[in-house]
């Protein structure tokens, strides 16, 4: 008998790690490619796409860098991070809290469930409605696109924060409005910061959405190329006969990094918060 739980354990973990090493390829090898061609003349990437790079060369940073439009591109890019984060932080969790706390309610309940339509709607089916609106109202700009990010994170920061604040004990918060505080004291010294693991785990995720989106801006900014984002601006290394790699991937990984960093930095409030979240669902 325990022999074959032996066996049966040896073969488990040799599966899994097959598996784990399958998922590390899957990951690591599109980033080794961006790394190792990023350092490459167009010659040599057109020789080995796959190859080392025969010595490292820093043209295509120094290139791209020196690109007179590309600091103007972060800085919008930047902007419409910052921007969206910001209406994302305000706007998500007081109506969530609104909805968790009077989901009794008809109105609360049916705003609820209206909300979370969008997430079954595909975004294909409404690109082109959002577009027109957005054009009538004169919003193909960045602070449309703001907007347009803050409302469509609406769906997901309900679905998530709503079940989270239920989960909440409601005793410290009539212990708080015993103590005199208003419905929006409770709520901003109590409750946000109760939800704190939550929601810092959507602002990470909304983050890396609205930095590497590239659908959004190119409906609404396309025209405007005075405040194209990252995305769009690594869209320009490709032509109808040829395509740039080198710069397009040193491009790519100049644009991943502060993103890479703003996910380390919050990964122990994503799994914080996606656990807390799990334990009291």
């Amino acid at each position: 008998m325990n022999v074959s739980i032996r066996k049966e354990g040896l073969g488990w973990r040799i599966l899994r790690n097959i598996i784990l090493l399958i998922g590390i390829i899957i990951i690591l090898g599109p980033m080794y490619l961006v790394i190792i061609n990023s350092f490459k003349t167009l010659e040599e990437a057109g020789k080995g796409f796959f190859s080392f790079p025969k010595a490292l060369n820093f043209s295509n940073y120094a290139e791209l860098l020196s690109k007179g439009n590309y600091w103007r591109v972060v800085w919008n890019t930047a902007l419409i991070t910052v921007g969206s984060v910001f209406i994302v932080l305000v706007i998500n969790p007081t109506v969530s809290y609104a909805i968790a706390r009077n989901r009794h309610k008809k109105y609360y309940k049916f705003l609820y469930l209206y909300i979370l339509l969008g997430l079954f709607v595909p975004f294909q089916v409404i690109m082109l409605p959002l577009t027109k609106i957005m054009t009538n109202m004169n919003l193909l700009n960045p602070f449309g696109l703001i907007l347009l990010y803050g409302a469509l994170s609406l769906t997901r920061g309900v679905f998530l924060l709503v079940n989270y604040i239920e989960g909440m004990p409601t005793e410290i918060e009539e212990a708080a409005r015993i103590d005199g505080c208003s419905t929006f004291q409770i709520y901003y010294l109590v409750t946000l910061r109760l939800i704190m693991p939550m929601l810092v785990t959507l602002i990470i995720m909304d983050s890396l959405w609205f930095w590497n989106d590239f659908m959004l801006p190119l409906l609404i900014l396309n025209k405007a190329k005075e405040f194209w984002t990252l995305p769009l601006f690594q869209y320009n290394f490709k032509t109808e006969y040829s395509f740039n790699y080198t710069m397009a991937f040193t491009s790519y990984l100049m644009a991943m990094l502060p993103i890479i960093v703003i996910y380390a930095a919050g990964q122990k409030y994503i799994i914080a918060g996606l656990t807390e979240g799990a334990i009291k669902g």
